[in-house]
């Protein structure tokens, strides 16, 4: 089940209502952007940077190159317009992921720090996860810590 599959809401008001979401919860600067396969959004909220990195499908996949039912070739409007969904799809999905985490912050569950730890961007550009995710990974696969957690264990 994808969330927002059938949406008619386009990519730039999705983004607009993300800038405006942020800009009621206190955010004080807003980006966004694309490369390639992936779209970025940052913004800076309670003295944090954040980025958010959306990747997009690609427009050659099958899914979008070819009808669901039978494989079919489409035309290239079809096959861009599926492809266009899947954008509106993700944008959406996106929009309610930051909804949820600015929502759990206000009513008190949760924090900022702790809502978008993953996406927090430290000094050198990449974000915690980036930094890292795969430590963490490798820690839960061999039940150890990972090396930055252990005591004078430098990296």
């Amino acid at each position: 089940m994808t969330y927002a599959k059938d949406t008619s809401v386009s990519v730039e008001r999705s983004r607009a209502e993300i800038e405006t979401l942020l800009a009621r919860h206190g955010a004080t600067e807003f980006a966004s952007g694309w490369s390639g396969s992936v779209a970025a959004l940052g913004f800076v909220i309670g003295s944090r940077a954040i980025r958010f990195e959306l990747p997009l499908p690609d427009r050659h996949d099958r899914e979008f190159t070819h009808t669901p039912s039978r494989g079919h070739r489409r035309q290239g409007y079809a096959a861009e317009k599926a492809w266009e969904q899947a954008c509106r799809s993700r944008w959406r999905a996106l929009l309610l992921v930051i909804k949820a985490k600015l929502e759990a912050v206000e009513v008190g569950i949760s924090s900022i720090e702790k809502e978008f730890l993953a996406w927090t961007v430290l000094p050198g550009g990449q974000t915690v996860h980036q930094q890292l995710g795969s430590q963490i990974q490798h820690a839960i696969e061999h039940n150890e810590p990972p090396r930055l957690l252990i005591a004078g264990g430098g990296a």
